[in-house]
């Protein structure tokens, strides 16, 4: 393996972990294990700290792939509390609303969600890394500051109902790039005449990649240690 010239890497990230502490860790144990002190890292496709599932990392010249695989279709199995919101749309903030849910069925959650499949509108999330006037959103609103996003048209391909436990229901969805999952449960809540918000969610593909061909970051540098590695050139003094 020649990670200077450039190789693609599948995660499965842990839960409460940035994307930017995976790719951290990443590159640390390649700048340790090929003795060099600068090695480009970085990864396509953010993940929330709350969400786990598939991270695509790429290494040296393999960066220039990152745009290519943004724009892979992803699937997720999310996990959705009806009858409540938080500011965040899950589980980052405290819940902030309750609504009734009693009038909720499983054929109207099923029908409703056919109401998502397509081309939609969708409004980023406040606490999403969205820029406006350079700084991100979730920076302005952890300072309590007003957010407007302009919605942003995407695809769901597919949506399926996998679990129905009221309040709790779990689906699979199949999306485009720019997809906020919790933006789409907050609009499943409103489209519910209630209200949602995300207290679980797995990226479970990104084109054609799936969980099993993923490494976990714990095993990493065991990983590592049993490869073949090219190893950099030392320079003549």
């Amino acid at each position: 393996m020649n990670f200077i010239e450039g190789e693609v890497l599948y995660f499965d990230k842990p839960l409460k972990w940035t994307s930017f502490a995976v790719v951290n860790k990443v590159r640390y144990l390649l700048s340790k294990k090929l003795g060099i002190k600068k090695i480009k890292v970085g990864h396509a496709g953010t993940l929330d700290p709350l969400a786990t599932g598939i991270m695509i990392i790429c290494t040296g010249k393999a960066t220039k792939r990152i745009e290519e695989f943004q724009y892979h279709t992803k699937e997720y199995v999310a996990t959705l509390c009806l009858g409540a919101t938080t500011p965040s749309y899950d589980l980052e903030k405290e819940i902030d609303a309750t609504y009734p849910t009693e009038h909720i069925t499983r054929e109207l959650v099923e029908e409703t969600l056919k109401k998502f499949v397509g081309t939609i509108e969708q409004i980023p999330p406040s606490f999403s890394a969205c820029k406006i006037s350079g700084e991100r959103a979730y920076e302005l609103a952890r300072k309590g500051e007003e957010v407007n996003l302009k919605p942003k048209t995407l695809v769901i391909d597919e949506i399926e109902l996998l679990d129905y436990q009221l309040p709790t229901i779990q689906i699979r969805v199949v999306c485009s790039k720019g997809t906020y999952i919790r933006a789409l449960a907050r609009d499943i809540g409103e489209a519910l005449h209630s209200g949602a918000h995300l207290t679980g969610l797995i990226r479970t593909r990104v084109g054609n990649i799936r969980l099993s061909d993923c490494l976990q970051v714990d095993s990493f540098a065991e990983w590592l240690d049993q490869q073949e590695i090219e190893l950099p050139k030392k320079e003549n003094a």
